[in-house]
């Protein structure tokens, strides 16, 4: 693929509770697209953005969107109406894998070992607990650990969980509750149809959400992580398979538990994320710099990656 110079339109913002890191990855990008010689230009999503993207004309459009609508699919099928080249994953493959009951649902059956788990109406939980605790409540389709909230015995949300205690319940109608792995948080990306390497991720405090993800300091990575080979090589060989089977492209990033006392049964993948980071904290870039792919580089290949499958830049 000739590496243009192209022109790219890259797509970041919108009003997901991610907006900030896809303004942080957005501008990441389009600054070392530039660096490169390339043509940008920066799309914060509003209610017009396609009218925007038909006037820009780019060759392709990096989507550097997170969380709804920019990674559900709802942004992918405007962009296929239109006849648009973009980057990372399409349509039905954004649909299953934002939703982590349907992801579940497509990998569990080809052997992806995932925690069990069942969607609940929040509603329910000021009634009884649906797991015995601890567990896990999570959004079936938020990223970035956006709502997550781990019950335990001695925990401060009550017991039964009280209607006022802050959480998840009071922003979501349904959640899914799934046991809580003990362990440690491992990450593996994919690029193009690489399993690239294994991070582990260590929180100074509590575990590893939101804050712990974009606040620089508050999580120590260990890239690459100081785990068994058959760890390492598991990780990589179900975030590969994960990546193939659910029809990502570009980039990926799936996340992991492993309880360390299980070994190799004590690894399950919980999610699998189409649109990883591209901020100066994310995973992705940091596993591509460990193996000499610098941030550019990583942008490049991932704007190639798409035209490759498109067969060449369209406009809008």
């Amino acid at each position: 693929m000739n590496r243009g110079p192209w022109h790219v339109a890259v797509l970041m913002g919108g009003w997901s509770a991610e907006r900030p890191v896809s303004l942080s990855s957005g501008e990441g990008v389009a600054t070392a697209l530039e660096s490169r010689g390339h043509k940008v230009t920066r799309i914060d999503m509003d209610r017009d953005v396609a009218a925007r993207l038909s006037e820009t004309k780019a060759d392709i459009v990096f989507n550097a969107l997170h969380g709804v609508p920019g990674e559900d699919g709802t942004v992918q099928g405007m962009m296929d109406l239109m006849g648009l080249t973009y980057t990372h994953s399409g349509l039905a493959t954004s649909v299953i894998a934002i939703d982590k009951q349907l992801t579940k649902q497509a990998l569990v059956p080809h052997g992806i070992p995932m925690p069990g788990g069942q969607i609940v109406t929040s509603e329910s939980l000021c009634a009884a607990d649906p797991l015995p605790r601890p567990y896990v409540l999570k959004p079936v389709n938020e990223g970035s650990s956006v709502g997550v909230a781990i019950v335990t015995a001695g925990g401060n949300y009550g017991d039964p969980i009280g209607r006022d205690s802050v959480g998840p319940w009071q922003d979501f109608p349904e959640l899914l509750a799934e046991p809580y792995i003990r362990g440690r948080e491992l990450t593996t990306a994919v690029l193009g149809n690489e399993a690239l390497l294994v991070t582990e991720l260590r929180p100074k405090s509590g575990f590893y959400d939101f804050d712990a993800k974009y606040t620089e300091g508050m999580t120590e990575h260990v890239c690459p992580a100081d785990i068994p080979p058959e760890i390492t090589e598991a990780c990589k060989a179900i975030a590969l398979r994960a990546h193939q089977l659910l029809g990502c492209k570009g980039a990926s990033r799936s996340d992991f538990r492993w309880d360390d006392e299980q070994g190799i049964e004590g690894l399950f993948l919980l999610e699998v994320n189409t649109q990883p980071g591209m901020t100066p904290l994310s995973l992705v870039p940091e596993q591509a710099a460990k193996l000499g792919i610098d941030y550019a580089e990583l942008v490049e290949r991932i704007v190639e990656d798409a035209l490759s499958s498109a067969g060449g830049p369209k406009h809008g």
